[in-house]
């Protein structure tokens, strides 16, 4: 693996601790709540940040063999099913190895090139790169405070 792919894959861990280490400490009690009203619940987002991290291995780093069903993207709102701990802590692992898998597999020259979204429209991988990191940390805060201050 070159040198600039150790350095995203390190910097893209790090960036997404602000939502793996609120996984880990996570209570099956927490997934219901919500702040305010905000319309999404702990569960929803938890679902919602590995969806996108899926589409994200698949559709912008070419991870042709995942298997997604961005379930919170296509109904656009929570329907409050998303309450099983275990299932979501699974999920978000596979959404971690996959991105991180392709991720590995990208060569230097790849950083560069541009990919063409309707959601953003057109990237460099770089660029989209930092646009999934900064998807994660902004659900995952958004998730710290429901879950310290909601209900």
């Amino acid at each position: 693996m070159s040198e600039i792919n150790i350095a995203l894959i390190n910097l893209w861990i790090e960036a997404r601790t602000r939502f793996s280490n609120q996984i880990e400490a996570i209570a099956e009690s927490d997934l219901k709540k919500k702040l305010g009203k905000s319309p999404n619940s702990v569960g929803f987002l938890i679902r919602h940040i590995a969806d996108v991290e899926l589409l994200f291995a698949k559709n912008v780093f070419g991870a042709n063999d995942i298997k997604v069903s961005a379930q919170t993207v296509i109904a656009k709102h929570d329907s409050g099913e998303w309450t099983d701990l275990k299932a979501l802590k699974d999920y978000v692992r596979y959404a971690a190895k996959a991105l991180q898998t392709i991720i590995e597999l990208q060569k230097d020259t790849d950083w560069s090139s541009v990919v063409s979204t309707k959601e953003f429209g057109e990237k460099t991988k770089a660029e989209a790169l930092g646009r999934i990191v900064s998807h994660t940390a902004y659900h995952a805060g958004q998730m710290a405070l429901a879950i310290k201050y909601g209900e």
